[in-house]
């Protein structure tokens, strides 16, 4: 076992907004588990560069959408790294279609990666927390999941899901002791914005009150404000962490 000290896990820890997360919560005193599905590079490099500074990361890979592959990999961490107090669901995956051109391909695989999966973790996390009587999951919806987004139905609908999910699950655990709260970040500098022109990242700051596209950093800053106590007597909620683009 490496670490007997606070086990955080972070789905698709390996790049973008999970990479902050991960960075920030080794910075913050957790071991951080990073689970990647098809980043295994990814994940490698930023294991080791983080294991060369001192910290206590290991990778793990699994299809969060699998609940078979979901429970294996925090039975691993549990018995490799200790109990997991927090979790951070942030695999996810987008895609830009007419509403009449999505497949039921398109619409199961979004659902299983975006809302099903965060079930499946939060599922595998919680006999661990209540045993302990304490614990944090965070997981990460997105503005559209507030809005609605046009050529974006099957993601709206799974992050507007995982928004209910947060929402009745941080009732159901609370008196467990139990924290769970939704963070719904705006337009974040990550591979999710590759397919923008210049152009359209000039307009889409337009649009944005604060006239800039946010950060990796500024949601794992948020991620690691609900995670620590001074976010003690919070739960249920979701943060907007947008530039004031939804307000």
């Amino acid at each position: 076992m490496m670490n007997q000290g606070k086990v955080a896990v972070v789905t698709g820890g390996a790049s973008g907004i999970g990479e902050a997360v991960v960075r920030r919560l080794c910075e913050d005193g957790y071991s951080v588990a990073i689970n990647y599905n098809s980043s295994e590079a990814k994940a490698e490099a930023l294991a080791s560069e983080l294991s060369l500074s001192g910290y206590t990361v290991g990778i793990y890979k699994a299809d969060v959408s699998d609940s078979t592959e979901a429970n294996e990999m925090i039975k691993k961490i549990n018995n490799e790294m200790g109990e997991p107090c927090l979790l951070v669901n942030n695999s996810g995956i987008a895609q830009q279609k007419l509403f009449t051109d999505i497949t039921d391909e398109d619409w199961s695989r979004m659902i299983g990666v975006n809302l099903t999966g965060p079930f499946n973790m939060s599922r595998a996390v919680l006999p661990y927390m209540i045993h302990e009587k304490k614990g944090v999951i965070i997981n990460i919806s997105s503005m559209w999941g507030q809005t609605g987004g046009s050529c974006e139905v099957h993601y709206s609908a799974a992050k507007a899901g995982l928004i209910g999910l947060t929402k009745a699950l941080a009732k159901e655990t609370a008196p467990s002791g139990i924290r769970v709260n939704c963070i719904a970040p705006g337009c974040v500098n990550t591979n999710m914005m590759s397919s923008f022109s210049q152009e359209d990242k000039k307009a889409l700051c337009q649009e944005i009150p604060q006239e800039r596209i946010g950060e990796p950093y500024e949601i794992a800053s948020a991620v690691a404000f609900l995670a620590s106590d001074d976010a003690s007597y919070i739960t249920g909620q979701v943060l907007g962490v947008n530039g004031g683009m939804v307000i």
